[in-house]
């Protein structure tokens, strides 16, 4: 069991705690919260060690969770590495890409792992498809929330869109050639719902919308590729997938056919994928320990973390100059 740290015991903190608590390839030694009041209560109601200093936390264990606010991420991720902790990363995984590309410096040059906490790779939905998922040409994605002023202090692409973004790139094996993008601030200071459009080098076409100002939760994304369809549902955990082949000469009664302008038939039919449930949350943490017991690479790295950074900032890029 790998000893843990927890460093911010906010909402998501809170979530982390309970499942590191939970888990048997971790040992929680306990956790750090700048606010020591709230630390104080949480340390009182779940029976949490509550350290007094980030030092001490970081020299009692050998993983560090970071699950502080995104603008110190880079602070917490720098000081614990150099004391050779491994780190877990809450998205996004810093506040610029500057930082991201030295906290990666940092974990080669200290020798330890890092995973960034990009959790819809980790939606029973997603893992159901992935891998039927082969060079889609056209994505589109819809993440719609109900205003929540949890996480208003950054834009909504950093907020809610760069879920989408890394599950995107994780699919798309081609770099971003150009993006386009359009953003509206409602009640925020920074854009509450942005649309952008990806285009990768290999003419696969990504349209993204994000919103936390719905008035219903939803988050959705279609993947369209050569003689297949593919739906997936992260919110209610479901998936679906449609494929053609090749008409057969004589149908059966109930088989659907389509027939284009050339003539040729195609037949579609349904290939859905059992979906096992799951909490993706713990998974995340639990492939980590795995990633470090075994030496493997994390399910989502810190370059990964870093490229959708990246992504994101050409979609704020292109908001801002429009």
């Amino acid at each position: 069991m790998l000893k843990v740290g927890v460093l911010g015991a906010g909402h998501l903190g809170k979530i982390h705690l309970r499942l590191l608590n939970q888990s048997s390839k971790y040992e929680l030694v306990g956790f750090y919260d700048e606010n020591h009041e709230n630390g104080a209560k949480i340390a009182a109601e779940f029976g949490y060690k509550q350290f007094d200093t980030i030092a001490k936390l970081i020299h009692a264990v050998d993983v560090i969770d970071i699950v502080t606010p995104t603008l110190s991420h880079y602070k917490c991720a720098k000081v614990s590495i150099k004391s050779g902790k491994h780190v877990f990363i809450e998205k996004p995984i810093s506040t610029t890409v500057e930082e991201a590309e030295e906290i990666i410096a940092l974990a080669k040059e200290y020798h330890v792992k890092g995973q960034v906490g990009h959790v819809e790779r980790f939606n029973p939905a997603f893992i159901a498809v992935k891998n039927q998922i082969d060079n889609p040409m056209f994505i589109e994605t819809h993440r719609l929330a109900e205003f929540n002023p949890r996480g208003t202090d950054v834009p909504v692409v950093l907020d809610l869109m760069i879920h989408d973004i890394d599950a995107i790139l994780s699919v798309v094996k081609s770099k971003v050639k150009a993006v386009h993008a359009s953003g509206v601030s409602v009640l925020s200071q920074s854009p509450d719902i942005a649309n952008a459009r990806i285009e990768f080098e290999n003419g696969c076409v990504a349209n993204i919308t994000s919103s936390r100002i719905s008035m219903k939760n939803m988050r959705k994304s279609r993947f369209f590729q050569k003689d297949a369809y593919i739906s997936v549902d992260y919110l209610d955990k479901v998936c679906e997938v449609v494929k053609m082949k090749d008409a057969p000469e004589v149908p059966g009664d109930f088989d659907m056919i389509l027939q284009n302008a050339e003539g040729i038939k195609k037949q579609i039919y349904f290939d859905n994928p059992e979906v096992s449930l799951n909490n993706a949350i713990l998974d995340e943490l639990e492939t980590f320990a795995d990633a470090i017991n075994n030496n493997t690479t994390p399910v989502v790295t810190l370059e990964d973390g870093t490229e959708a950074l990246r992504v994101a900032y050409m979609i704020i890029d292109s908001m801002e100059k429009k």
